[in-house]
């Protein structure tokens, strides 16, 4: 499993980068006998209270590598184990990392990031003109608003089960470490909804808890902004969303309502390419009654 590509891997991407913990000089004193670092956990910001079980926070804690899960526009996710060593305390960790200026495609930002605002003009300019600068200043705008996404909704779907999102584990820079959902014992992903061949009862519980999910985003006044059945995993019959950088306040962002029934339509189509009758048009006007928007 370590080092190896991900096989379900389906996005484009027009620079691939491999890329390895650091440090990772193995003759380097400091780092532990195992692994390929201590984990970082302490100089990071870190995910909402209460936390999971699962989460390691120990100090001899020992990151460890095992291989590529996803490779994307913006960003590479890989897979790593943060464990103590000789015990069975154990995390398995999505470690989603942005990529810097000079390698990510900014061709999708302007109309996501109308609404964002930060507090100097000199930032703000230079992210309107795309200057390097301006460039790793969106890149930190990425990772921090998905780590902000996930947390906010992570507790929602706490409190009420309507919504789904890995846990954010921990934000440093512009590496994003969240829940890996799939299997902890063989690494193996869940599916994305797109390679879910559902029965009719599945078929129609899966859009049940999509339409749930949907309506809890818009009452929080926000939206996916880029959902569709492949930033979308099941797991154990649980719909889970995932890639949620471009995250939308539809009340700031003029294009809010336009973000809110594209990503309706974009789901919906797939629901009813499989056979279950879903209207898009209703269920959009209801959720732009629920943000407000009507």
């Amino acid at each position: 499993m370590r080092n190896k590509r991900r096989k379900f891997d389906d996005d484009d991407s027009d620079f691939l980068k491999i890329s390895r913990l650091t440090p990772a000089l193995k003759e380097d004193p400091d780092l532990p006998e195992e692994g390929d670092r201590w984990s970082t956990w302490d100089g990071a910001l870190h995910g909402p209270e209460p936390r999971p079980d699962w989460v390691r926070t120990e100090h001899a804690a020992v990151d460890t590598e095992l291989g590529m899960l996803k490779t994307g526009k913006e960003a590479d996710v890989f897979l790593v184990r943060r464990a103590i060593p000789g015990t069975d305390r154990i995390s398995m960790l999505a470690a989603k990392r942005y990529r810097d200026g000079d390698h990510r495609l900014f061709h999708r930002d302007a109309g996501y990031l109308e609404g964002r605002r930060v507090r100097r003009s000199r930032e703000m300019r230079a992210m309107t003109n795309r200057t390097s600068f301006g460039k790793e200043m969106i890149a930190g705008q990425w990772s921090a608003a998905e780590f902000d996404a996930l947390g906010r909704l992570w507790q929602i779907g706490r409190e009420s089960g309507l919504v789904h999102v890995p846990y954010p584990v921990q934000l440093i820079g512009t590496e994003l470490m969240m829940e890996f959902i799939g299997d902890w014992e063989t690494g193996e992903a869940a599916p994305r909804l797109a390679q879910v061949r559902a029965e009719p009862d599945q078929l129609a519980d899966l859009w049940r808890q999509m339409t749930d999910a949907l309506s809890v985003l818009a009452r929080a006044q926000v939206a996916h902004g880029d959902l569709s059945p492949y930033n979308t995993m099941v797991h154990q019959g649980r719909l889970v969303m995932i890639d949620l950088p471009q995250i939308i306040d539809v009340v700031a962002n003029p294009r809010g309502a336009e973000f809110i029934a594209r990503d309706v339509h974009n789901v919906a189509g797939w629901f009813r390419q499989r056979g279950l009758p879903v209207d898009a048009e209703e269920l959009t006007d209801r959720l732009l009654y629920e943000a407000g928007l009507r």
